[in-house]
C-alpha cells in the first residue's frame, strides 16, 4: 500500500508543477478571467487545489501524531497561504511555490509513514458521522483525487484556449 500513496503523492506533485508550467506562461488576466467554473477563473482553480491540499494534510496530523518525520514534514505548511480572489503576479507567484511546499510535504510525508500508520483512523465529518473515521490511505486517495479532478477543469479550460496541456499520465518514474 505504501508503493501506491508513494507513487500517488509523486504523480499529484509532477501534474501540479506541469499544470504550473502552462499556466505561469499566461499573462495574469488570462488566469484570472471567468472561465465559467465554480472557482471562477483559473487561478480560482489553482488556489483551490492548494487548499483543499493543506486541508486534508492538515486532517492527517492527528493520526500520526507520534511520527516525529510525518510532522516535521507537515510543520512545512505552516507557510502556507491560499489566496482568494484575483491574485497579482506577486500572489500567483506565492501561490505556485505553495503547492511545491504543500506537494513536498506531502511526498515528505508520505515517505515518513510504515505500512500500519497507513491504516491509522483519521476523523471525518464528511459522511453525517458515519463512518467517524476513514483509514489515513482512504484520505490520501481523497487528496490524490481531489487534485487530478480540478486538474481536469483546468485540462478542460486549456483545451478550449487551443493550449497544448497533459499531466494525464504516472510516469513510471514513480515505480518503486
Amino acid at each position: 500500500m505504501k508503493e501506491m500513496v508513494t507513487m500517488f503523492a509523486g504523480y499529484n506533485k509532477e501534474a501540479n508543477q506541469a499544470l504550473l508550467g502552462i499556466l505561469n506562461k499566461m499573462p495574469g488576466e488570462d488566469r484570472e478571467k471567468a472561465r465559467g467554473s465554480y472557482y471562477k477563473s483559473l487561478s480560482g482553480i489553482v488556489s483551490h487545489i492548494l487548499g483543499g491540499t493543506v486541508y486534508m494534510l492538515g486532517m492527517l496530523k492527528d493520526a500520526v501524531g507520534k511520527n516525529a518525520a510525518a510532522q516535521k514534514a507537515l510543520a512545512a505548511l505552516g507557510k502556507v497561504t491560499v489566496p482568494s480572489g484575483k491574485l497579482t503576479a506577486d500572489q500567483w507567484k506565492k501561490l505556485a511555490e505553495d503547492i511545491k511546499t504543500a506537494d513536498t510535504a506531502c511526498v515528505k510525508f508520505v515517505s515518513a509513514l510504515s505500512e500500519a500508520e497507513l491504516g491509522a483512523p483519521v476523523k471525518t465529518d464528511w459522511y453525517g458521522g458515519k463512518p467517524a473515521t476513514v483509514p489515513l490511505y482512504f484520505m490520501l486517495g481523497q487528496l490524490t483525487a481531489h487534485g487530478t479532478h480540478h486538474r481536469g477543469q483546468v485540462s478542460q479550460i486549456l483545451d478550449k484556449l487551443k493550449i497544448d496541456n497533459d499531466w494525464s499520465g504516472i510516469n513510471v518514474k514513480l515505480l518503486p
